[in-house]
């Protein structure tokens, strides 16, 4: 499509609260009528430079669900680490050109390092990670997806894993924006297979493109987190999984507090979750009421080792 085509941090602007793209590429057609993917790469390209890992995980992750309809989108992120790449190149040819110009040494050696800086991490987009499958189970209000935002983008190669939610699946499938409260026959017999059916679908796409992915759902019959590692198995990928578990008074607080939510659970589906039959339960049991910070550090310890790499701007 005809795209930005010069999508990085510095053609970017806040004008009136709202974020701008400004200075696209308007005179050449082979810098502009590219891959959506390759466009987006940029700013991938470019957050993850400037320190910004959460930001870059993610913006990529609210691309993939806003094209929830578009085939193969999952599948084209077997190209992302070279299309990081070729935009790292890009940033390191310009700084590289802009210090051969410079009249002040101080600045001529600024703009050198800025290259380096954008070589190495070139080196870092192609370097080889093993996808990794991580399922996130739990009653509604446990803290599901605030913890695979933050696990996210220290999994897998970068910019991190894809983050699969359950609630964004079934409004992409009921064709509703993900804030808008669907009707009662959204959640009918049936329902939530189709939608965990279609989650393990993208899970698998998304590891055989070599992504990372995390599947943030309730996960709380037995068959629907056996079926959530056939899937790692079956794409021959490590699988682990996490029960979050919190203080019923803090579910309901947690619950009663949201708005604007992808998840339209509040305290009777949490009272009928509650009388769900969870069954065997061998995935790693993490408290989370105690805050995410403690969460994460919890789940540092339960996943095997290699599994979470330290990104930059999170040390």
């Amino acid at each position: 499509r005809h795209v930005h085509g010069d999508l990085h941090l510095g053609n970017i602007c806040l004008f009136g609260g709202q974020p701008r793209l400004f200075d696209c590429i308007e005179f050449n057609e082979e810098f502009a009528v590219i891959d959506i993917l390759y466009d987006l790469a940029f700013l991938l390209m470019d957050l993850w430079h400037a320190g910004r890992p959460a930001q870059a995980n993610r913006v990529l992750n609210f691309w993939l669900e806003d094209l929830h309809d578009m085939p193969g989108r999952l599948d084209g992120l077997s190209l992302l680490p070279l299309y990081l790449a070729l935009r790292a190149a890009i940033r390191t040819h310009v700084h590289c050109s802009m210090a051969a110009v410079q009249q002040d040494a101080a600045a001529a050696r600024s703009q050198a390092e800025t290259a380096q800086a954008y070589l190495a991490e070139l080196a870092a987009f192609l370097a080889p990670a093993q996808p990794v499958l991580l399922g996130i189970g739990g009653l509604s209000g446990t803290g599901k997806s605030t913890l695979a935002r933050r696990l996210a983008p220290l999994l897998g190669r970068i910019p991190g894993a894809v983050v699969l939610r359950s609630d964004a699946i079934r409004k992409a499938m009921w064709g509703v924006a993900p804030t808008e409260k669907l009707p009662p026959e959204a959640y009918a017999a049936g329902q939530s297979e189709a939608v965990y059916a279609e989650l393990r679908r993208q899970a698998a796409a998304g590891l055989r493109a070599g992504q990372a992915v995390i599947a943030d759902a309730v996960h709380a019959r037995a068959e629907e987190r056996a079926a959530l590692e056939a899937v790692a198995r079956d794409c021959g990928t490590a699988f682990h999984g996490l029960w979050l578990d919190a203080p019923d008074s803090e579910l309901e607080d947690r619950l009663a507090a949201r708005r604007g939510d992808v998840s339209d659970a509040d305290s009777a589906v949490l009272h009928r979750q509650r009388g769900y039959d969870i069954g065997p339960l061998d995935w790693s049991r993490v408290a989370t009421g105690g805050g995410i910070d403690a969460a994460v550090a919890a789940v540092a310890d339960a996943l095997p080792g290699g599994w979470l790499r330290v990104a930059p701007g999170m040390a």
